[in-house]
């Protein structure tokens, strides 16, 4: 029998008090939320705090858990946290070309990969929490 083989990531869509969203520029994908893999021995919300900061400089609080998203072919389940700017300043990183807060609708249209857009409109929309998409 294989060895299970799966990557469990956390990504963290984080909304200011101007209810602007974080969001970084990575050097493949382009615009994103911060997020990234989970450690061995980590929890889903150290992971999502870790890579924020590691990605974007800033200091966050995790207010709730929205759902998964799971490349079933790709063996991916990615996590989604709703989360709040505790402190940190936006800070580039090799994983962020650049970083910062955008208001909700221009940082939408920033976004063009894959179903990232879907993802944080799922996040946001309160009918939806939590929610389950496989693909």
């Amino acid at each position: 029998m294989a060895v299970p083989k799966h990557i469990v990531s956390a990504a963290a869509i984080v909304l200011n008090e101007k209810n602007e969203l974080l969001l970084i520029k990575g050097p493949r994908r382009g615009w994103e939320m911060p997020g990234g893999q989970v450690e061995e021995g980590e929890s889903l919300t150290d992971a999502v705090i870790r890579e924020t900061k590691e990605e974007s400089g800033i200091d966050i609080e995790v207010i709730k858990f929205c759902g998964i998203f799971q490349n079933i072919d790709a063996s991916i389940c990615n996590t989604l946290f709703l989360g709040r700017p505790t402190g940190g300043e936006l800070t580039t990183s090799p994983e962020s070309l650049e970083v910062g807060f955008f208001k909700l609708e221009e940082a939408l249209d920033m976004i063009t990969w894959n179903n990232f857009r879907q993802r944080i409109e799922y996040c946001l929309d309160e009918k939806q929490l939590p929610f389950y998409i496989g693909f």
